[in-house]
């Protein structure tokens, strides 16, 4: 009986322990991926600044082809919203809103995960001479939740490489149609 009770008293240390260090984590997770795309800012901008056109280079419709999409709101820019559902546990169900549009500079996203949470997504196009820079970034507020704070340290691992299959299909379309 003695053994069982230092037992549950270490593993109830340890739990508050992990709750107490997740509190020294970063309340914020960010994610951010470039590439440098052979054309202009102008060739590039309307395949992130529409819901429709990212059907042609997203990394998580290759995942689950069958994933449900529709649309509302304008066909692009602000408001133009798609929403999502998937059985797949890495595309799973949500909806992305373009908040802001900057032509052939900068799109902003609201991102709603539902229980998973909230984000915002941009994609930030710099000329170079002939070329762009396009950077996709993603911010989210982890909130005080222990658990999400712990899973915020892995974000960069879980999306980045998603980021970087996404920003190489953007290329290859936006270069194959100049």
């Amino acid at each position: 009986m003695r053994v069982i009770k230092r037992i549950l008293l270490a593993l109830l240390v340890l739990v508050l322990l992990l709750i107490g260090v997740s509190y020294l984590l970063p309340g914020r997770a960010e994610v951010s991926r470039s590439i440098v795309i052979d054309a202009p800012p102008a060739a590039i901008f309307p395949y992130v600044n529409s819901m429709q056109e990212t059907e042609k280079w997203s990394p998580w419709l290759e995942r689950d082809p069958a994933t449900q999409l529709t649309y509302s709101g304008p066909e692009a820019g602000v408001g133009n919203t798609l929403n999502w559902s998937s059985e797949h546990p890495q595309v799973g169900t949500g909806s992305q809103e373009i908040i802001e549009s900057v032509p052939d500079q900068t799109v902003r996203t609201a991102l709603d995960f539902g229980s998973m949470g909230t984000a915002t997504a941009s994609f930030d196009l710099e000329p170079e001479g002939e070329r762009t820079q396009v950077t996709w970034g993603f911010v989210t507020d982890l909130g005080l939740n222990p658990m999400a704070r712990w899973m915020g340290l892995m974000m960069d691992e879980w999306v980045g490489g998603d980021y970087e299959r996404g920003l190489s299909n953007l290329k290859v379309l936006v270069e194959t149609q100049s």
